[in-house]
């Protein structure tokens, strides 16, 4: 089974969209689960309509979005475990799913799999296809050809027992967890990118702030990692 984990905060504008996509259930089975960070808008609400399971934070300060995931980990059955972002969205899960299962089973030694990332068709523009075509490039290039995992949240997937292993995601990294989990995954077995595999999102943040702004946190907070274990932002913007 996989279990596929949410995490969200003051989500309601798109969280129920997101788990009715997830929903139809042929052939793979799957459970969702939302990891709600204390959210005080209806995420809540709208999440116990749609998920099979709702974690909900309850301890003091913001939750960092690795917490989160790990929190939604913790209650996962599945033996696969995938993390997506809630505004993250895929056409027809079913096929997906199905898709990056035969990965795994075809290659033993992949423990990781990500996707390509597009805007909703709706909402893209010429701005967004060009960088997350490059992005999607890169990734697959660091992945698939060197060997070096690099991911973004908007889907990442992998087998649940390694995952424990590694003890999670980095709760002390405000940005950047899900590259360090996927370079941490590749140290111990294969990480790829599958081309067959694209997974949409709304790019609101690159809409709200501009490309140049976005473009420049993500460089100057992938440097702060590489050279001191750290991000370079104390605490990551939430965008709506």
């Amino acid at each position: 089974m996989i279990s596929i984990v949410l995490p969200t905060l003051n989500e309601e504008k798109v969280i129920g969209e997101s788990l009715q996509a997830l929903r139809p259930r042929a052939t793979v089975p799957r459970e969702i689960i939302v990891s709600d960070g204390g959210s005080t808008d209806k995420t809540v609400e709208i999440a116990r309509q749609w998920a099979d399971r709702v974690v909900v934070y309850s301890g003091t300060g913001r939750q960092t979005i690795a917490a989160g995931r790990n929190d939604g980990a913790a209650a996962a059955a599945g033996e696969f475990l995938v993390f997506m972002d809630a505004d993250s969205r895929i056409d027809d899960p079913d096929a997906f799913f199905a898709e990056a299962l035969k990965q795994f089973e075809k290659h033993p030694n992949v423990v990781a799999l990500t996707a390509r990332v597009r805007v909703y068709p709706r909402d893209e523009t010429l701005m967004d296809r060009i960088v997350f075509d490059i992005l999607s490039f890169n990734v697959r290039v660091l992945n698939n050809v060197f060997h070096r995992g690099e991911s973004v949240g908007e889907f990442q997937m992998m087998r649940k027992e390694l995952f424990d292993k590694l003890g999670g995601f980095r709760t002390d990294l405000v940005t950047r967890e899900d590259a360090d989990m996927f370079l941490r995954l590749s140290q111990v077995g294969r990480t790829m990118l599958d081309p067959k595999l694209l997974v949409y999102h709304s790019g609101r943040r690159a809409h709200r702030v501009g490309w140049p702004k976005l473009l420049w946190h993500w460089t100057v907070n992938t440097i702060w990692v590489a050279l001191f274990n750290r991000a370079f932002v104390r605490e990551w913007q939430v965008i709506r």
